[in-house]
């Protein structure tokens, strides 16, 4: 199918960023929904969460509340980020900081933070597939690489029309599993309550003061701070609104935040899967001695289920990491080849050279996503997405902010980002993981006794770092401009220019068509 969307709604030339990057910016609701599901709810909804509740217990549910409360955030901002996009031709959030802050410096630190936090991400759902091939018996590297191969032929192929076509297939076969697994396994092991006896009695045994089917004083700071985080930084991937500028028009996209959390019911169904795990005994599988949780859930299909239906369930995991892959690399090239290639090396670039680029930037983007995994090794495969976060978190003042205020300086951007990432990444350092001897980057839970708080109370990093950004960017653009440092580009202008539609002062300004 990724190769066979090459030939479907197919224009007349694939050779431009607006149709191989963003499948012509004409989808419509259902195929909006379906690319923007499969973009979000990827394989480590399936296999990372299911894992970290094995693991951990109730913490893991953290990524429940973040779904609900992510969409009535970004509600609006998708909307008028949507309608400036589509009037100025912008591909990639850094285009639109270009614009708004009239600084390259500033875009080019964007696109580089973007460029950095969707890396682990891709090789997070290669994780996912690797887990699936363990529990069949296939273990190495090898058979990431296999899929990488696969991933990057259609992916270069096809643009985001493939994606697009496989997330249907994707999204089916994951409701259909699940709505399976939540019935029957149940029915299996003597019921719920059999099950969250046993997930109890787990926890009762073990000595970490964060675990427990319930949240206690150690972890709830943790638990909330982790899913409004989480839930600011989901759209600022550069993945997450190449599916939405993707859409052919504002309606869509508010259909779509609307329609969306149909999918947190199944996410929570999904979180459920770890203490059905435990019920059932699973013992994660090891190499060299190092414990793998993420197999907890393609060992529990196998267990469980009949042969032919286990293979349906690692088929909708499988199929649940090629999809976010793909876009997630489209994103990162298209990011590269806006923001880099033709503010640095080309600016007088065509659409073909652009898109070419692009293609060749989406395969090493991949190869980058493998060594991650080769290297880095990590214990649990969410920690990888946790610190992508933590990155991306950096980019809301200039990206989510700067959809309704210039006020910040460029500089006090510019001096946030750097300050904010730098706290964050100090903090990541400053986490070990003894489950499994790690000192450093062990995960996101930072203990506030490293501030020199008397608690053994965590919160999620990429809040305070977030917080030292904004802080920052505030006092830095206070200091610019009473020194009177010039900001970006012409400035004066900039508000009417990026007004949204239904303000008086653009009212001849058609935001709703292509110009």
């Amino acid at each position: 199918m990724g190769f066979v969307a090459a030939r479907w709604r197919r224009p007349t030339d694939l050779a431009s960023l607006n149709e191989w990057g963003l499948g012509g910016r004409s989808f419509g609701s259902w195929i909006t929904w379906f690319l923007v599901g499969g973009d979000l709810y990827t394989a480590y909804t399936f296999v990372a969460v299911p894992a970290l509740v094995f693991g951990s217990g109730a913490l893991g549910f953290y990524a429940l509340p973040y779904t609900v409360v992510v969409y009535p955030l970004v509600f609006l901002v998708l909307a008028r980020m949507w309608s400036v996009s589509h009037v100025h031709g912008f591909v990639t959030p850094a285009d639109f900081v270009r614009a708004r802050f009239g600084s390259p410096t500033l875009a080019l630190v964007i696109a580089i933070t973007g460029l950095v936090a969707t890396m682990p991400y891709i090789a997070l759902q290669l994780v996912g597939i690797e887990a699936v091939l363990k529990a069949m018996g296939i273990t190495g590297h090898l058979p990431i690489i296999i899929a990488f191969a696969i991933l990057a032929a259609y992916t270069y192929q096809s643009g985001l029309r493939a994606p697009a076509l496989i997330a249907f297939v994707k999204d089916t076969l994951i409701y259909v599993v699940i709505l399976a697994a939540v019935i029957y396994i149940p029915a299996k092991l003597g019921g719920w309550d059999s099950i969250f006896e046993a997930a109890k009695a787990k926890f009762d045994a073990t000595p970490a003061p964060g675990d427990g089917i319930f949240l206690n004083a150690n972890n709830q700071l943790q638990y909330v701070t982790l899913a409004f985080g989480s839930a600011l930084a989901l759209f600022l991937y550069p993945h997450s609104l190449t599916g939405v500028l993707a859409s052919k028009n504002r309606n869509v996209i508010k259909r779509n935040m609307s329609a969306l959390p149909a999918y947190s019911l199944v996410l929570g169904l999904i979180a459920l899967l770890g203490f059905m795990a435990i019920s059932a005994g699973i013992k994660p599988i090891a190499t060299d001695g190092k414990v793998d949780n993420n197999t907890v859930v393609p060992l529990l299909f196998d267990k469980m289920f009949p042969d032919w239906f286990t293979g349906v369930a690692y088929a909708a995991v499988g199929i649940g990491a090629l999809v976010p892959a793909a876009i997630m690399s489209i994103a990162a090239a298209n990011l590269f080849t806006r923001n880099i290639y033709r503010e640095y090396i080309n600016k007088q670039a065509t659409d073909a050279q652009e898109a070419n680029v692009s293609k060749i930037v989406s395969l090493l983007v991949k190869v980058g996503a493998v060594a991650c995994i080769l290297l880095l090794d990590p214990q649990f495969s969410i920690d990888l997405q946790l610190i992508g976060g933590v990155i991306i978190l950096q980019t809301l003042p200039s990206v989510a902010l700067g959809l309704y205020t210039r006020w910040f300086h460029k500089g006090g951007l510019i001096a946030g980002w750097a300050l904010g990432l730098a706290a964050g990444m100090w903090m990541l350092y400053l986490i070990p993981n003894p489950a499994n001897g790690k000192q450093h980057f062990g995960g996101s839970a930072f203990a506030l006794s490293n501030l020199g708080f008397d608690t053994k109370m965590t919160i999620y990093a990429g809040f305070l770092a977030l917080a030292v950004n904004l802080i920052v960017a505030v006092v830095g653009t206070l200091i610019f401009r009473a020194a009177k440092v010039a900001d970006g580009d012409d400035a004066t202008a900039r508000d009417d220019y990026f007004a949204d539609e239904g303000d008086p002062k653009v009212k001849d300004l058609d935001l709703t068509g292509s110009h």
